[in-house]
């Protein structure tokens, strides 16, 4: 059994999903949000997140951790801040020694909707049905970070068989 966090980073909403694994067996634990308010002290708000996080570190002891990969099409100005909530992610993923990969926005949407191009209610109703779910998640924000860490679960045994045929060189 293994719990997997996956997470879609950001500084205004951060979505968090929490899975347990058994065998082919997935099934929702948690899914939410981690709301920072806008006009709130930057700094503050960085820490918000990273309290808010760490809580559902401490409640859930992932095993291992999930976090969509940075992406802007547009305005790079939105992109700092996404980057910002993201170092302070991946910190407290390392100190509080949860292994994690990161995965693009395109992988997660193949490996839940069967294509990377896939709009937001496709990836919400994918995840529902694969995680056979009587409610959907939260929002679309806690949605993609279940399907983050669906894909993390997904790529699980890839990662198993490189980390075999690393061990025999």
């Amino acid at each position: 059994m293994s719990v997997v966090l996956g997470i879609d980073p950001g500084l205004a909403s951060t979505g968090f999903g929490v899975l347990e694994t058994n065998g082919n067996r997935v099934r929702r634990i948690t899914d939410g949000v981690i709301r920072t308010p806008a006009g709130t002290d930057y700094g503050e708000r960085l820490v918000m997140l990273y309290d808010g996080l760490r809580e559902i570190v401490e409640r859930h002891r992932p095993g291992e951790g999930a976090i969509e990969e940075l992406y802007f099409s547009k305005n790079v100005r939105t992109a700092f801040p996404v980057a910002q909530a993201r170092g302070v992610i991946i910190l407290l993923l390392a100190q509080c020694k949860v292994p994690f990969e990161e995965y693009s926005p395109g992988a997660v949407k193949q490996a839940v909707a069967g294509h990377s191009r896939a709009q937001k209610e496709q990836v919400i109703r994918s995840v529902t049905m694969v995680l056979g779910l009587y409610d959907e998640p939260v929002n679309d924000h806690s949605a993609d970070a279940l399907a983050v860490a669906l894909c993390h679960v997904q790529h699980a045994p890839v990662r198993a068989a490189l980390a075999r045929a690393a061990a025999t060189r």
